[in-house]
């Protein structure tokens, strides 16, 4: 089955969710959220856990909704489809 080349975040096959990008862009904004992880993990933490627990919270809802606006629709799946 091809993959719809609209999509950066295909569907999982089981379950309900992404599964890895499908093309550059997806991989480029999963690459981005890990970098961007990365400078939290060596610079926040210095100052305050609780400013390094809202830079991530913040961080990953922006990575969600990416995922939501640029991926398939999400719904189960039993892997049929």
């Amino acid at each position: 089955m091809p993959r719809d080349d609209r999509y950066w975040f295909p569907a999982k096959r089981y379950g309900w969710g992404w599964g890895p990008p499908s093309n550059w862009q997806g991989w480029a904004v999963l690459a981005g959220y890990v970098v961007l992880s990365w400078i939290g993990v060596a610079t926040i933490p210095r100052h305050s856990l609780a400013s390094f627990i809202a830079y991530m919270v913040v961080l990953s809802l922006l990575f969600i909704a990416v995922c939501w606006w640029k991926g398939e629709p999400r719904r189960w799946r039993w892997g049929g489809d």
